[in-house]
C-alpha cells in the first residue's frame, strides 16, 4: 500500500507516520508539507520524518495531478490547524482547508486513488446546548477554521463512489505529547502552566464542554479509515471520532492535571464573558463502525504523557504562550522575518 499524508510535517503527522509504520511496515509512506513548522521539534531522539519512505515539500495550494499518481489511499491532515490562526488568516484559511482539500480530492479520484481520508473537526457544532451531538444533529460553526470544515466535507462528498471512498473524521480537540508539541490546545496548555508556573489560567468561566481526543488515538482511527470498505460506512462518511468518556467541562481538564501534578493553582476568570464554543458529542456511530479502533488513552495518561514529556526537555518557560510551541506565534515570527508574506507563501 502507498499512502500519501499531507502536513505531516505538525503535529499529529510524527505520531500518525510512527503508527502507520507499525501497523503497516510493508507500506510505502510519503510525507507533504509546506515546512513552516519544521523546526517546531520537542525532543525527539531521531527526525520523526526517518520513518517515511519519501518526504516532499510542497504547498498543498499548488500540488498537480502527478503528485497523486501511484497512490491508494490519501491521508489529508494539512491546514491552517486553529480558531487564532484562521481569524488571522481568514481568507487564506479557506483557500488551504477548503478549496485546496476540494481539488485534492478531486484531483485523487482521477489518480485512481482509492481512499481519502480527512481530518475534519467537532467544532462544526460550535455552540450546542443540550444532548451530545450526533453526526445528523444541525451544526453550527462560529469561526472560520470550523466553516472550513464543513465546507470541505460538502465539497467533496459528491466524489464519493465504490471505487473513491471518503472518510470525514470529525476528531475532538487532539491533545498529547508529540515529537511536535503544540501548547495552543486546552489540555496541553493546561499541562504546560501546571508543570512551568505551578498554575493553570483558564481564560474563560470554565463551563465550556470540549470532547477530546489524544493523537495516538487520532492515529488510530486514521488507521482505520485507510482500510474502511465502503460497505462499513457508505462510500462518504463524516463521523465523530473520539470517545463519550472524555467529554469533559474546561475546568474538569484543569481539575485533572491538579491531581497529576500536585501543588498546582487553578484561576478562573470570572468576569470572563461565555464562551460561546461549547458542545458534548456522541460518539456511538464511530464505536458501533470501528470497534478495534477505538480511543485507548486514559485523560490521566494523557496528563501524564505530557508532564513526563515537557519534563524530559527540561521544558519551564513561563511565557510559553508566545513560543514556538504556538503556530500561531510561529507563524508571525515567519512574517516578522520576511520568510514568508501574508498570504503565506515562503519568500526566501
Amino acid at each position: 500500500m502507498k499512502i500519501l499524508i499531507t502536513g505531516n510535517l505538525g503535529y499529529i503527522g510524527p505520531t500518525l507516520t510512527r503508527h502507520l509504520r507499525k501497523v503497516k511496515p510493508d507500506a510505502t509512506l510519503v510525507g507533504l508539507d509546506q515546512g513552516f513548522f519544521a523546526h517546531c521539534l520537542s525532543g525527539p531522539q531521531k527526525l520523526p520524518e526517518t520513518r517515511l519512505d519519501q518526504q516532499w515539500f510542497a504547498d498543498v495550494r499548488r500540488i498537480q495531478p502527478h503528485h497523486l499518481q501511484g497512490f491508494d489511499a490519501v491521508v489529508h491532515l494539512a491546514a491552517i490547524s486553529n480558531d487564532p490562526m484562521g481569524h488571522t488568516f481568514e481568507r487564506v484559511t479557506h483557500e488551504i482547508n477548503c478549496r485546496s482539500s476540494i481539488e485534492i480530492a478531486r484531483m485523487a479520484k482521477e489518480a485512481g486513488v482509492r481512499h481519502y481520508v480527512f481530518a475534519s473537526s467537532c467544532s462544526v457544532y460550535g455552540a450546542a446546548d443540550g444532548a451530545p451531538r450526533q453526526e445528523e444533529d444541525p451544526l453550527n460553526p462560529l469561526t472560520a477554521y470550523a466553516k472550513s470544515k464543513i465546507g470541505t466535507e460538502e465539497g467533496i462528498r459528491g466524489l464519493a463512489d465504490a471505487e473513491f471512498v471518503i472518510t470525514c473524521l470529525r476528531f475532538a480537540t487532539a491533545c498529547g505529547f508529540s515529537d511536535r508539541t503544540r501548547l495552543d490546545l486546552v489540555l496541553n496548555d493546561f499541562v504546560a502552566g501546571a508543570v512551568a508556573c505551578g498554575e493553570i489560567n483558564i481564560l474563560s468561566d470554565g463551563s465550556p464542554w470540549r470532547p477530546l481526543i489524544h493523537i495516538e488515538d487520532m492515529a488510530r482511527a486514521i488507521e482505520w479509515a485507510i482500510d474502511r470498505p465502503a460497505a462499513n460506512g457508505g462510500d462518504f462518511l463524516a463521523i465523530n471520532a473520539g470517545s463519550d468518556q472524555w467529554n469533559y467541562q474546561v475546568k474538569d481538564l484543569a481539575e485533572a492535571v491538579a491531581k497529576v501534578v500536585p501543588g498546582t493553582r487553578i484561576t478562573i476568570n470570572s468576569d470572563a464573558a461565555p464562551d460561546k464554543r461549547s458542545y458534548r458529542v456522541d460518539f456511538n456511530r464511530f464505536r458501533e463502525l470501528a470497534p478495534h479502533h477505538q480511543p485507548q488513552v486514559s485523560l490521566a495518561e494523557a496528563v501524564e504523557g505530557l508532564k513526563d514529556g515537557l519534563e524530559q526537555i527540561g521544558f519551564s518557560d513561563r511565557d510559553f504562550r508566545n513560543s514556538d510551541f504556538i503556530r500561531l506565534k510561529v507563524l508571525n515570527e515567519h512574517m516578522a522575518q520576511k520568510r514568508v508574506d501574508v498570504d503565506l507563501n515562503w519568500l526566501n
